[in-house]
């Protein structure tokens, strides 16, 4: 049927169907949708930070409870983390009021797209200003050994801060005493756990501190709660198919989040900053504020307050609340207490040839 003919019986041109319209339509929807998608991954959520707060509490524990504020991967000079943001970053961690904090590693960067180095002595520097009574206890990560070892650690010693790296610190507070044993990175550095817990002395409960997660097995189950950071949880969590890309020679069983099997515990941080692509997507940069405490008497954790989080666009007070998250499951309790099943997981037996190509990745 020729167009007129179409037009004098009353039918639309083809090209003026609706279905045809909607066919049209399609490459737009999927241009907005992807456009969208790569502003989140790309802008928005790599400017975040998330001050997520939880309470772990654990059989091992005595005395008082202690709260800690977890720094990792802070990768200063990524896009969006420059020195502006890590003095904003010290200021509202010291408003959180940590009985200490810990900084698990890699500080600097190399080679992330868009990035400028930032050197370890300006770094240092704004570190210094961190404040919290119990101390402020560091360890290096991969990324700070390849740039050069001495050179971070004399660059944290000026500034006050002690690089407990295979070596362990006592720690007195109100109620008794403490141990942090800082374990050295599992890929560029010894991790001789065996050396670190032999400085330990006496019953005193200890928490060990260290880059890599991948060192969690090799932790004896004296230690109460191991530290980790490293894998950026994976960067990006995609829904239905998981973490494409994780550094651990275990894959996503380290990802993030708290893990407790063979009697032991470990806490995984999501970290600050970028490594390679600077992209997060459904994994917030975040700062985790644990409360390490004896268990009460019911079955459960209690997570006694929800997550604080800041979008990293507004000022300091901007700071909005929602539930905190991770790999545990969550069931609503009340509107501002959740109750934490642990995850039991089985460690794998041999990290595959797949996450041992990825364990480098980052």
């Amino acid at each position: 049927m020729t167009v007129s003919a179409r037009r004098s019986a009353g039918v639309p041109p083809a090209e003026q169907t609706p279905s045809r319209r909607r066919f049209l339509r399609l490459p737009l929807v999927f241009a907005a949708v992807v456009a969208l998608l790569g502003m989140w991954a790309f802008w928005w959520e790599p400017r975040r930070l998330v001050f997520r707060e939880t309470s772990m509490p654990l059989a091992c524990w005595t005395g008082a409870p202690i709260r800690i504020a977890v720094v990792s991967d802070l990768h200063v000079g990524a896009p969006y983390v420059g020195t502006d943001t890590l003095s904003r970053l010290v200021r509202l961690t010291n408003a959180q009021k940590p009985d200490m904090v810990v900084l698990l590693g890699d500080f600097v960067i190399q080679g992330v797209i868009g990035g400028r180095f930032v050197s370890p002595e300006q770094i240092a520097t704004i570190l210094e200003g961190l404040r919290a009574p119990l101390g402020v206890h560091a360890v290096m990560g991969n990324h700070d050994r390849w740039l050069d070892a001495t050179r971070v650690e004399r660059a944290f010693a000026a500034a006050g801060i002690e690089m407990l790296e295979d070596r362990a610190v006592r720690v007195r507070r109100n109620g008794g005493e403490l141990w942090i044993v800082g374990i050295s990175d599992y890929i560029t550095a010894a991790h001789d756990v065996r050396r670190a817990m032999s400085q330990v002395k006496g019953t005193a409960p200890i928490i060990a501190i260290t880059h890599n997660p991948d060192v969690f097995p090799s932790i004896p189950r004296r230690v109460c709660l191991t530290l980790a950071g490293h894998t950026h949880g994976g960067q990006v969590a995609l829904p239905f198919i998981g973490r494409p890309i994780v550094p651990s020679h275990y894959g996503e069983h380290y990802a993030i989040g708290p893990v407790h099997e063979g009697g032991k515990d470990l806490l995984v941080t999501a970290g600050v900053g970028t490594s390679i692509i600077p992209v997060r997507f459904r994994v917030p940069p975040e700062v985790v504020l644990v409360t390490i405490r004896a268990p009460d008497t019911h079955a459960g954790r209690a997570v006694p307050r929800a997550s604080q989080e800041n979008d990293g666009t507004g000022s300091d007070e901007d700071i909005r609340v929602r539930p905190a998250g991770g790999n545990p499951k969550w069931e609503r309790r009340q509107r501002d207490v959740v109750v934490l099943t642990p995850v039991r997981r089985a460690l794998p037996a041999r990290p595959s040839r797949d996450t041992r190509l990825r364990s480098r990745a980052f």
